[in-house]
Formats: C-alpha cells, sequence, structure tokens
C-alpha cells in the first residue's frame, strides 16, 4: 500500500465529514460562508491531516484492542496487515507536517490551534499519560478534539473573534459530542475488557452510559435554545430531532442484542447528523436575510427528508450498522 493510500484510509471520511461540518457552523454562526471558500479549504486540509495524524497514533497504541474489536476492518490497516507500525508512524508525521503548513497558510492563530490538536492526540493515546484509559477525561478530551478544534478553525475562516454566543454555541455542540461518543464503547467492550480499558460502560453499566448521553442530549438542546433564540417554529423542528435520538438511547438502554444496540446507535446518529445539517441550513439562510417562512420550510423539509431516512433504517437496520461503524 502506498502511503497516499494510507493516508486515505486513515482518513474516515464519515468523522472528517463531521469535523468540518463543526467548522463550518462556526463560520455560519457569523455569517461569513459567502466569502469563505479558500480559507475553508485550507482550514478542511489542517483538519483533515490532523485526523489522520491522530487515528494513526491511536491505531498503534490500541493495536491489541482493535486486533479483539476489529480484527477484518479495512478502516484499520495494522489490524488487517496491510500496514505495519513504521508506514503509520510516517504517514503520521506527514499528516502533521500538511497540517501545520495549511494552519500556516491561515495564520498564527490557526497554527496555534493545530499544535493544540497535535498535542490532544498525544496525551489521549500515547504512554504515559494515555486520557484513552481514563474513565471521565476520555470523553471530555476527545470532544475537545472534534468539536472545540474545527470550531476554532471556523472562527479564524470567518474572521471572527469569540463572543459569548460562541462560548454558548460551542458548548451545546461540544456537549452534543458527548453525548454521542460514550455510546462508541458498546461497539468496543470486548476489547476493552480484555486489556483492563475502564471505560464508562464497563465501569458502571449500560444505563449509565445512556441516562449520560440523555443528559448531554438535553443539555446540548437546552444551551442552543439559549445561544441561538430560535423562533418557535425551528425549535419544534429541532425537538422532533432530538426526540428520535432520545427513542433511540431509550430503545438501546433496553436492548439485550448486541446486533440491536448497534442499529440503535447507528440510527440515532445519523439524527444527530440531520439536525446539525438543519442548524447549518438555518444559519447559513438567516445570514443571508431569507424570509423566516422560508427558513422554517426547508429547515422541515430536511426533517421530513431524514425522518424519511430514519423509517427507512428501521425497515433495513443493517444499513444503520454499516453507516455507524464506517
Amino acid at each position: 500500500m502506498t502511503l497516499l493510500a494510507l493516508y486515505v484510509r486513515m482518513l474516515r471520511y464519515r468523522v472528517a465529514l463531521m469535523m468540518w461540518l463543526f467548522m463550518l457552523l462556526a463560520v455560519a454562526e457569523h455569517g461569513a460562508l459567502q466569502r469563505m471558500p479558500l480559507g475553508a479549504v485550507l482550514a478542511a486540509v489542517a483538519l483533515s491531516s490532523r485526523y489522520v495524524g491522530a487515528t494513526t497514533a491511536n491505531d498503534v497504541a490500541d493495536k491489541e484492542i482493535d486486533l479483539v474489536n476489529h480484527p477484518r476492518d479495512r478502516g484499520r490497516p495494522l489490524v488487517s496487515g496491510d500496514a505495519d507500525e513504521r508506514a503509520l508512524w510516517t504517514v503520521h508525521a506527514a499528516g502533521n507536517i500538511v497540517a501545520l503548513a495549511a494552519s500556516a497558510a491561515l495564520g498564527r492563530w490557526a497554527v496555534g490551534v493545530a499544535l493544540v490538536s497535535i498535542a490532544i492526540s498525544y496525551v489521549y493515546s500515547v504512554r504515559p499519560i494515555r486520557l484513552s484509559y481514563r474513565t471521565y477525561l476520555a470523553p471530555v478530551v476527545l470532544a475537545a478534539g472534534y468539536v472545540l478544534v474545527p470550531y476554532a478553525f471556523g472562527l479564524i475562516v470567518a474572521g471572527a473573534s469569540p463572543t459569548g454566543q460562541d462560548l454558548l454555541f460551542a458548548g451545546s455542540l461540544y456537549v452534543l459530542f458527548i453525548a454521542r461518543i460514550v455510546l462508541k464503547d458498546f461497539r468496543d467492550r470486548d476489547g476493552d475488557a480484555m486489556y483492563g480499558k475502564p471505560t464508562l460502560l464497563l465501569r458502571h453499566g449500560k444505563v449509565a452510559v445512556c441516562r449520560t448521553s440523555l443528559v448531554a442530549l438535553i443539555a446540548w438542546n437546552a444551551l442552543f435554545l439559549v445561544a441561538i433564540h430560535p423562533p418557535l417554529g425551528f425549535a419544534v423542528v429541532i425537538a422532533a430531532f432530538v426526540s428520535t435520538i432520545w427513542w433511540q438511547l431509550r430503545t438501546l438502554e433496553r436492548t439485550d442484542d448486541r446486533r440491536g444496540e448497534q442499529v440503535a446507535i447507528g440510527i440515532g446518529a445519523r439524527m444527530g447528523n440531520g439536525m446539525l445539517v438543519t442548524v447549518l441550513a438555518w444559519l447559513a439562510l438567516t445570514s443571508q436575510a431569507a424570509p423566516l417562512a422560508h427558513r422554517i420550510g426547508i429547515c422541515a423539509f430536511v426533517l421530513v427528508l431524514y425522518a424519511g431516512n430514519y423509517f427507512s433504517l428501521a425497515r433495513r437496520p443493517q444499513e444503520a450498522l454499516i453507516g455507524y461503524k464506517g
């Protein structure tokens, strides 16, 4: 496998798209979508390359666990035998260099954010600190890397200084990501248990994890409403998304079937993505001074599209599994 192919393999595109979305939400919050193309491309390159740097380091650190949890996963070339540790470390170094170069083109603040992101990946995955083995710090640190770093890049692209509203809005995205990331432990629990990784699921059980996710989901809703002050129609659209995610958490808590667990998580994650896309559409339309009825109508249309996807996945659950694991 060439190093470029390995880079592409390590860029797990669904997560990369989510990071770009958080970046675009910050840009849209400041009404700068129409003037962002070059800066957004540079930020996307920086985020993508930093993510490659993080995944390569994590895959080397968690090789034994991944052999249990993902023995045939092509997305983990170290486990599948498509690459060795030396190749991963080479791509790791290249990813960090590209990220810093793209950040330098955006300015010194972007370089600083990239360096923070690099530091997060090391303290999370690499000994001696290895926060991935800290029950309560792991999701908190991951959320900083996956949400706050992209949001900071978005502020840089928009040429905006953080405001109190940004703290509330970014805080809402932060807790929403925590609601999602704590559920990852369901997929990885066998290897985590075998190698003594004290995740929230293994230490406190399914109910505690589901309730933690629910509390974070409620916190997202509250912080978002305070930050954005949406009109009633748009608040109802967001409440509909939140309700479907809550229902999947309820389903997850009640099922004893592992396949059913992954289906519930996959569908809930898909609806969470739809909710964020809807928020992006709202902010973009608001920045263009679109009439209120048009904004609510378009967001309601996005809700209908995702609702159709929701019921489709409920009928064909294997697609939800594929979507979640991708």
